[in-house]
């Protein structure tokens, strides 16, 4: 399993210099399991992966399974960026998400309708297919097993646990704690793995003093998850805008003070399984 970064930023995009070194991009994580593409969240980050996709496949079809953890802006706003899927008809991109509030296929209609886009989704040549996804495991492609499970945040959001031959990797941004049922279900999924990336968007004393309802959670909740739920290294996830590499660098160095297996994700950044 190979895992690499492609946006990492919560909210908002911001392309400023203080943030260079982490990244400006919002959520994006390419997965791959041998030659199998999976994708989680399509944030600005999304734009750049398809990049590097499209270079690395030059006119071979491309095949990927994406997985949206939820609607709001940070996490859906690279989808009409996306190079691969105006490219060519054979190309192939298996969207999985729930439909609790609405299908992603309205969702990615009305962001590229008049007057927010200048084309709408006709332009885009690939085949998609919109798969709805609730709580539970579901096999993909002999190889990979994937389980869904609810987290606490505004209009919900999925987390996601990534299991193959080589490891477990567990994807749970937008979360926020102080729910016992979702507390609960965080470090169920969490359970034993390999990898957590884990939201960590604000610094404790912002949450505690402002930020609380928010659906977000900070670092020292993040330690709290990893060493509870015996997953193996911490990676803090979903960086606040405000937030400056020398502030997350101080996250990581304080988090590291209660776990030491701990790092900041940044764009780029890749790991091995």
């Amino acid at each position: 399993m190979q895992v690499k970064f492609w946006g990492v930023r919560g909210s908002t995009p911001t392309p400023q210099a203080e943030n260079m070194r982490y990244g400006g991009n919002t959520s994006c994580v390419e997965v791959r399991v041998g030659q199998r593409i999976y994708i989680l969240d399509c944030g600005t980050g999304f734009r750049l992966l398809g990049q590097r996709l499209a270079g690395e496949r030059g006119h071979n079809p491309l095949f990927a399974h994406v997985f949206v953890t939820h609607f709001h802006w940070d996490h859906i706003q690279g989808m009409p960026f996306f190079a691969p899927l105006y490219d060519k008809p054979d190309n192939c991109f298996i969207f999985h998400s729930s439909s609790r509030t609405r299908c992603l296929r309205q969702v990615l209609e009305e962001q590229m309708a008049s007057p927010y886009f200048p084309v709408d989704m006709r332009e885009m040549k690939a085949r998609r297919d919109f798969h709805d996804i609730e709580e539970g495991r579901v096999a993909f492609d002999d190889a990979v097993t994937i389980q869904a499970m609810w987290l606490n945040h505004p209009q919900g959001c999925l987390g996601f646990r990534i299991e193959c031959k080589d490891g477990v990797l567990v994807y749970a941004t937008d979360n926020e704690p102080g729910d016992q049922v979702f507390d609960k279900n965080v470090r169920k999924l969490a359970e034993g793995a390999s990898i957590l990336i884990y939201d960590a968007q604000y610094l404790p004393e912002e949450y505690q003093a402002r930020k609380r309802g928010w659906g977000h959670s900070h670092w020292r909740e993040a330690v709290n998850v990893v060493m509870e739920s015996g997953a193996k290294e911490l990676v803090l996830f979903h960086h606040d805008p405000d937030h400056s590499d020398e502030c997350i660098d101080r996250i990581v160095e304080q988090a590291r003070n209660y776990y030491p297996r701990v790092r900041a994700a940044a764009e780029g950044m890749e790991i091995s399984l």
